[in-house]
């Protein structure tokens, strides 16, 4: 990130190999240089330095789409020209074929409300804002304070809720996890809501352990008037970044989605489970009633009026064309064969680690296809340290703590995309038993702290031995000194 990098003085210049047959001199890092450079050595010059970055396919922390067919990129290369907001008829196509199916109550002949953004970050905000907006005003036509809103979620949202909250000056209430139990327990949320609340927020797929909250029963609490007896006509927003693309078409009898009445929106990431690179995302909202008027902007200085609620303006369309071509060259016949696929790939690389007798599996089968696991013995060796040795072999494998209260919890993470087969899962459960091999032959990082802790203590208690011998020895040299100078005025000899 820009904002955090700092170079060090061998940083400052940027050096090719192969760029040196057009160019000699280097580059500098963090400036623009003052001469041009021919397009071969640009080239070359980044190239080399791609070089070092980690194999895509390997990164198993990222729930992004790293593959897309031949075709599709010679759609994005062709329209990687074109201004997202110069498109009219891709975007509305492809907001009404999500909205179909996320069973939005709309006819066959009605226009869904919802638009592309650059991903679930920018989807949140602008289902925040339109969650906020409609609190207020209905606050102000009740002539009640609007000044304190908030919204209710689990411990284990994803950042952008916080940034949403910070940003646009939303108090977030958070749900605490608990040990065994990773997503927000839908009687707690209740519990927290109040006449502030300008919505709850479900989580469609957990980020941390790829579980499914419980929508259906959160729309049920906050509908049964004997155990939320307040009516505040409270509305859901369902995070569905990762799940959007998987519950309809392998877990097509959860009600998550706008068959619950009180999920007045829905965000979905096109560049996970929807199969497309990163840089696109979708919200879609149950129906116009619940998008202020007032945050649709509409403009016609591009020759026609379009009507625009985005937090941006100018961006690339490509993402959006190689969206709807997934959708019509996968069609849900296509989508399901791939969810299936990847949760089939899922199965064998948790019963594999389970076969190991090493790890706890914290993930679920019923959610986004990935594996949490944690070790049962982690005393002598732990999560980080199994992370750490992973990447000699290639592999990119997150290790992390879980949100209060369950931090005493860490789990490694791998999230299993389209381009994960399973002969990637067997081989990664391999290369994970050798590092648990190659673990049980070094000292235990305690053993390794203890060890480091006498050497320190050692060498101090050798300085100051050696300390005080060289103190005594400057003592008794200048006695010496004194004594000879004290006898010669004596005149001793």
């Amino acid at each position: 990130m820009v904002l955090s990098k700092t170079a060090s003085e061998s940083d400052v210049s940027v050096h090719s190999t192969f760029a040196s047959r057009y160019v000699r001199a280097s580059l500098p890092r963090f400036k623009m240089p003052e001469n041009s450079i021919p397009k071969e050595a640009a080239f070359q010059i980044i190239n080399d330095e791609l070089m070092l970055d980690g194999n895509p396919r390997l990164n198993l922390a990222s729930f992004v789409t790293t593959w897309m067919e031949p075709e599709c990129d010679k759609l994005i290369m062709a329209s990687i020209n074109k201004n997202y907001v110069d498109m009219d008829e891709y975007p509305n196509r492809c907001v009404n074929m999500i909205a179909h199916l996320f069973n939005a109550p709309i006819g066959d002949s009605e226009t869904a409300v919802g638009v592309g953004t650059v991903g679930s970050s920018e989807a949140i905000m602008l289902a925040g804002l339109a969650f906020k907006r409609k609190w207020q005003n209905k606050r102000k036509a009740e002539g009640k304070p609007y000044d304190k809103p908030n919204i209710v979620t689990g411990a284990n949202v994803q950042v952008c809720w916080e940034k949403f909250a910070r940003y646009f000056e939303v108090e977030l209430k958070e749900v605490k996890l608990s040990d065994g139990y990773y997503v927000m327990d839908p009687e707690k949320a209740v519990q927290m809501v109040d006449e502030n609340t300008i919505c709850v927020a479900a989580i469609l797929g957990s980020t941390l352990n790829g579980e499914f909250e419980d929508v259906k029963l959160l729309n049920d609490l906050l509908f049964n008037p004997e155990f939320f007896f307040c009516s505040w006509d409270t509305p859901i927003h369902v995070d569905a970044a990762s799940g959007g693309f998987i519950a309809p078409f392998i877990y097509p009898e959860l009600e998550w989605d706008f068959r619950l009445p009180l999920v007045k929106s829905i965000n979905v990431s096109g560049h996970k489970y929807g199969l497309v690179y990163a840089g696109i995302g979708w919200v879609i909202w149950r129906n116009k009633e619940d998008l202020p008027e007032e945050l649709i902007f509409h403009i016609n200085y591009l020759g026609a009026d379009q009507p625009t609620f985005t937090l941006n303006f100018s961006k690339g369309s490509s993402q959006v064309i190689a969206q709807y071509y997934q959708l019509i060259r996968l069609g849900y016949e296509g989508y399901k064969n791939v969810m299936e696929n990847c949760r089939d790939n899922m199965l064998v690389l948790k019963q594999g680690l389970e076969k190991t007798g090493k790890f706890n599996i914290v993930s679920k089968d019923k959610g986004v296809p990935l594996v949490a696991f944690s070790l049962k013995d982690n005393s002598l060796h732990n999560e980080f340290e199994v992370s750490d040795m992973l990447r000699r072999f290639g592999w990119i494998v997150p290790a992390y703590t879980m949100p209060p209260d369950a931090q005493h919890v860490t789990v490694l993470r791998v999230v299993i995309r389209e381009d994960f087969s399973r002969t990637l899962a067997e081989r990664l459960v391999i290369d994970i038993g050798k590092v648990l091999h190659e673990l049980e032959t070094l000292p235990s990082r305690i053993s390794a702290k203890i060890v480091l802790a006498n050497e320190e203590k050692d060498a101090v208690a050798g300085k100051e031995k050696k300390d005080v011998q060289n103190e005594t020895r400057e003592i008794i040299t200048a006695w010496r000194k004194l004594v000879v100078q004290r006898n010669k005025l004596n005149g001793v000899c």
